[in-house]
């Protein structure tokens, strides 16, 4: 079986500008990532999609392809992930590499260990799957503590069971929060997928320490504390 990993990296970040090249430790934020990536036998091929000439510079210099240079169209903060990644897959397929798997990584997700994307390798496997997703367990549940504001500015809870409210978070079903940090999908599946959430899924749970997605300079600097503290006291 043969496997893309693509790492999807905008040069034109707003909430940390220039985030995906801010220093985490001794090296860029993305560095973890491509380094990751580049230790595991599984991934045949590790592409880097990125606008930024920064960025493919510093993806070069960690040890990833790059190819090509992302396309505008595919590259700005209105658009899904899922075009560009079928741009890679594309171009590596026009290039004569024909994967079986396609694996993403987000550069802003950093502190997942190689047991994470292994596992989330094994589940695809499975024949009733199309793709794997990566998530926490929520503090907060829409069955029991989330409400939305309906247009008269009235709020009520999120989401009912089937015989109405749930009376305590025990009872209520158990609810996962994405953490952007893996996906796999089988490529005979991504061809026709229109939406990140579609098709048969399966979910691998990580502890919320290795899930922090940096979007915000608070995420980065917490990224920053739990990289220190790993490096002293070993992963969890």
């Amino acid at each position: 079986m043969k496997t893309l990993c693509t790492i999807c990296a905008r040069g034109g970040s707003k909430g940390v500008p220039g985030k995906n090249l801010a220093e985490v430790g001794d090296k860029p934020l993305i560095a973890h990532t491509i380094e990751l990536a580049l230790e595991l036998p599984f991934l045949d091929r590790v592409i880097l999609s990125t606008d930024s000439e920064e960025i493919a510079q510093v993806g070069r210099d960690f040890g990833a392809e790059v190819p090509f240079l992302r396309p505008a169209e595919f590259s700005n903060d209105q658009v899904s992930k899922l075009p560009a990644l079928k741009h890679a897959l594309d171009w590596v397929r026009k290039d004569g590499f024909a994967p079986d798997l396609l694996v993403d990584l987000d550069p802003t997700s950093p502190l997942r260990l190689p047991l994470d994307v292994q596992a989330c390798y094994r589940l695809a496997q499975s024949s009733d799957t199309d793709g794997v997703i990566t998530g926490y367990r929520s503090t907060k549940n829409p069955y029991f503590n989330m409400v939305e504001e309906d247009p008269k500015g009235f709020v009520s809870l999120s989401k009912k069971g089937p015989d109405g409210a749930y009376a305590s978070r025990q009872a209520a079903p158990e609810v996962y929060a994405m953490n952007a940090s893996i996906y796999v999908w089988k490529t005979a599946f991504f061809d026709t997928c229109e939406a990140v959430l579609s098709g048969r899924l399966r979910i691998h749970e990580m502890p919320e320490e290795r899930s922090i997605d940096v979007d915000s300079q608070t995420d980065l600097d917490f990224v920053r504390f739990l990289y220190q503290q790993r490096t002293t006291t070993g992963p969890t």
